[in-house]
């Protein structure tokens, strides 16, 4: 074959071109290995090629895609025929670099082999060759090898061209200097592009690896919220696909693309990430009188003093009375009496402050103000001292109306979406991520502007941050795992969400589609307990019209 005219080198490097503008906007690495190929074949005019890749341990070479266009095959690659080939070995059985496939001894010397004609040549192990040749009715003659190395040196690949052909004749014809020129180069490029995929992949997997620890740190603090951190990108998931695929109504022009689904995932992983810095204590508070122990033992305690000094008392009055040679059977019996009156009452208190400390119901003003009345009390402690029954701290943490948390607590797990924000808003977010920080931060936040931490409200809201709102509510809950209550049904956790979207709490349009779609159903069959699986009357369910 005669030098390549200016024009002819001109088309391959527009080739080349095209090619590289591929490799740095292709993300679909199989396509981007068959196009690597192709456009190998293509800029030598090669009858066939085949594409190698490094294994894992490096130390084989894999077969990866096969062409032919004489023999019209197509192997592996995309949408190729399935064919089990062996590897090529890059270390023999002796521990020392395999030179006899041509192949392997390209990438031990990361050196380019040149071969007019394979049977011609002694020097490397063509049986293979021969044998594939003689099943086929086919002659390879040419061979052009070239190792694909990463930015520092490593072997990731090895692309072989087979029968450059004349494009005048057709005939084949050796690879020539320009050829392997041509294939170097593209080699190289596509080595980059392929290492630059792999490090984007691997940067990928490190980050969501490193949501993950977050995760399992609070998992550690407390198992009470690891499901929940697990819980609601995946409900947050179900209710965003469902409203992806709603007709008709305010939402219908919401739509998400991979990579809006992408972020939204991600913002629901880390949307309670700020509870890493919420202490134990209030995170695991299952009782209102629990710090690092349930106080409500010490209050136990008290009861008994205040039961002994009641039996002292009334046994001091009887010896009185003996003393004083009295045998008024009426007296001691009003004694006995009293003291068995005293003592239910004091049970009766312990009762009560004991089911008040579970924080289960709402604290109604009847039973603060018996907590007030009960405070009063006096007991004597192991000094001698009167001491007022209940103190200050225990007073307030009694009087909590609602749940186990008192002020100042519920003030530190709000904090926690504040600590979110601040974690998330202070990480560089690439272009496709960079709403994670707004979705995750406000799913507290209420279409009337009275949620936290910024008082936004509906208009001032993505709809992701809406919808995340809504798992993170239904999957509260509905949620077994937490130390403070039991988890609700279904049907109680829908008219508890219903009675929220109509009180300005969460977006309606939303919820509508949450219970119309039923994706609260969709979420209970995967999550939650048989048990809280109830027949929901969606008739009953406020704020909702069937």
């Amino acid at each position: 074959m005669t030098a390549l005219s200016s024009s002819e080198i001109a088309q391959r490097l527009e080739k080349l071109t095209e090619l590289s503008l591929e490799l740095s906007s292709n993300h679909d690495t199989p396509l981007l290995l068959e196009n690597i190929l192709r456009s190998a074949k293509s800029i030598t005019y090669a009858d066939g090629g085949t594409l190698y890749r490094t294994s894992k341990d490096k130390q084989s070479l894999c077969f990866n895609i096969s062409l032919n266009d004489t023999l019209n095959m197509y192997q592996g690659g995309v949408k190729g025929q399935t064919v089990d080939i062996p590897n090529i070995p890059l270390i023999d059985a002796y521990g020392s670099k395999n030179l006899n496939a041509v192949a392997a001894y390209a990438a031990n010397y990361k050196l380019s082999v040149n071969i007019q004609d394979v049977y011609t040549v002694g020097v490397f192990n063509f049986s293979g060759t021969r044998n594939f040749d003689q099943q086929f009715h086919y002659k390879t003659k040419s061979l052009l090898t070239v190792p694909m190395h990463d930015h520092e040196g490593e072997l990731i690949g090895v692309l072989q061209l087979i029968n450059a052909t004349d494009p005048e004749t057709g005939e084949p014809r050796p690879f020539t200097e320009t050829d392997q020129r041509f294939i170097e180069a593209l080699a190289s490029q596509a080595a980059i592009a392929l290492t630059n995929q792999q490090l984007i992949s691997q940067l990928e997997n490190l980050f969501v690896s490193l949501v993950h620890l977050i995760n399992i740190g609070i998992d550690e603090k407390s198992p009470h919220t690891g499901r929940h951190c697990q819980h609601v990108p995946e409900l947050t998931m179900l209710l965003a696909n469902a409203v992806h695929e709603t007709q008709d109504g305010p939402l219908a022009q919401f739509s998400m693309t991979d990579k809006d689904r992408k972020e939204l995932w991600m913002a629901g992983i880390l949307h309670d990430c700020g509870k890493i810095s919420t202490p134990v204590h209030v995170v695991e508070k299952s009782t209102k009188l629990e710090t690092i122990f349930d106080r409500v033992h010490l209050l136990d305690t008290r009861f008994e003093v205040l039961k002994r000094d009641a039996e002292i008392r009334v046994w001091k009055s009887k010896c009185a009375l003996y003393q004083a040679s009295v045998n008024n059977e009426q007296l001691i019996a009003e004694l006995e009496q009293g003291l068995q009156t005293e003592l239910a009452k004091i049970e009766d208190a312990r009762n009560f402050l004991r089911k008040l400390n579970i924080g289960s119901e709402r604290t109604s003003p009847d039973d603060l103000q018996r907590v007030a009345d009960i405070a009063t009390w006096q007991w004597t402690d192991v000094h001698g001292n009167t001491q007022p029954f209940l103190n200050a701290d225990e007073v307030e943490n009694l009087s909590v109306r609602a749940g186990t948390l008192n002020t100042q607590e519920r003030a530190i797990i709000n904090n926690h979406i504040s600590t979110t924000i601040k974690m998330l808003e202070a990480l560089p977010w690439p272009k496709h991520l960079q709403n994670v920080p707004e979705y995750a931060g406000g799913h507290h936040e209420r279409m009337d502007g009275k949620g936290y931490p910024r008082g936004l409200r509906g208009e001032q809201m993505s709809v992701q941050a809406k919808i995340m709102a809504i798992a993170d509510i239904f999957e509260a809950l509905t949620a077994k795992d937490r130390p403070y209550k039991d988890g609700k049904t279904l049907t109680e956790s829908l008219r508890i969400l219903g009675s929220f979207a109509l009180n300005g709490h969460i977006d309606p349009d939303l919820f509508d589609i949450f219970v119309r779609k039923k994706v609260y159903l969709t979420y209970a069959e995967r999550f939650m307990d048989k048990s809280q699986i109830d027949d929901v009357d969606l008739s009953l369910v406020p704020g909702y019209r069937i």
